[in-house]
C-alpha cells in the first residue's frame, strides 16, 4: 500500500476556530508532511453533489478532520461514501471552548493558534502513516 493516497476531508466551518485550525491542518500535512500522500477532499463540494470526490473516498482511506462535536465532515462521508478510516475532532484536542471561540481570520491567528495547527497536523500524520504502514 505504499503508493496509497489517502483522503482528508475538513471542516468547512466558518464561524468558529475549529474549522480554521481544521482547514490549515490538512493544507499542512498535504503540502509540507506527506507531500504526495494525502489529498484533500472539498466538503462542500462533497455535500453537494461531487462525483469526484465522493468516488474517491469509496476507494481510497478517508481521515476526516472536523472542528467540532457536530462532526459534519465524518456524517457527510458516512452518508455518502460509507466509510471513514479515521477522524479527528479538533475539540476533543483543544477544547469545545476554545473550538468554538469566534477567531476566525488567518490575520487574527497568534503563535498559540499556529501550536496547535500543529499539534492537530501530527496527529493526522500519525494516522496517515498508520493507515500507509509507514
Amino acid at each position: 500500500m505504499a503508493d496509497t493516497k489517502v483522503g482528508v476531508i475538513s471542516c468547512s466551518g466558518e464561524e468558529c476556530l475549529g474549522g480554521t485550525l481544521s482547514r490549515l491542518a490538512t493544507r499542512k500535512v498535504m503540502e509540507e508532511l506527506r507531500v504526495g500522500k494525502v489529498t484533500s477532499l472539498c466538503l462542500p463540494l462533497y455535500i453537494a453533489g461531487g462525483g469526484e470526490e465522493r468516488e474517491f473516498a469509496k476507494k481510497y482511506p478517508v481521515i476526516t478532520v472536523d472542528g467540532c462535536d457536530k462532526c459534519c465532515a465524518k456524517r457527510a462521508t458516512l452518508k455518502y461514501s460509507g466509510g471513514v478510516k479515521d477522524e479527528v475532532v479538533i475539540s476533543e484536542i483543544i477544547s469545545e471552548e476554545v473550538a468554538l471561540s469566534k477567531i476566525v481570520s488567518g490575520r487574527d491567528l497568534k503563535e498559540e493558534h499556529y501550536q496547535m495547527v500543529d499539534q492537530v497536523a501530527e496527529k493526522i500524520v500519525r494516522q496517515v502513516d498508520q493507515i500507509l504502514g509507514e
